[in-house]
């Protein structure tokens, strides 16, 4: 197989481009179906630093996989949700979800 656009060997590639950082598919699952706010996200990945995070969800913004609301209030409230191009991931992570589920069974199963 050739070359494809923008240098990227393979389709696979391209996907694992986009949501391959150490949270950004995580952050994608947690926004499936809702919207939430910046706090929120990081309770939900505690081990996640602030820095790591906001930048994470920099690069899902600008690749159009989330939107980033900011509402002029005090304090600065800020809201996350899919795109309707993020919402197009549901189905792959819904799978990558199973395949973790069925990873986890299988080494609990090992370890009896």
């Amino acid at each position: 197989m050739g070359l494809s656009c923008s240098g990227y060997n393979c389709p696979v590639e391209v996907t694992i481009q986009l949501i391959g950082g150490k949270y950004k598919a995580v952050i994608l699952w947690h926004l499936m179906g809702k919207t939430l706010r910046y706090s929120e996200l990081h309770k939900r990945m505690p081990k996640a630093t602030d820095k790591m995070l906001a930048q994470q969800l920099r690069e899902l913004e600008k690749a159009g996989l989330i939107n980033r609301k900011v509402y002029p209030v005090i304090p600065p409230k800020t809201e996350y949700s899919l795109t309707d191009f993020g919402k197009s991931l549901t189905p792959i992570l819904d799978e990558l979800c199973k395949w973790g589920e069925d990873y986890l069974d299988r080494i609990q199963t090992l370890e009896k």
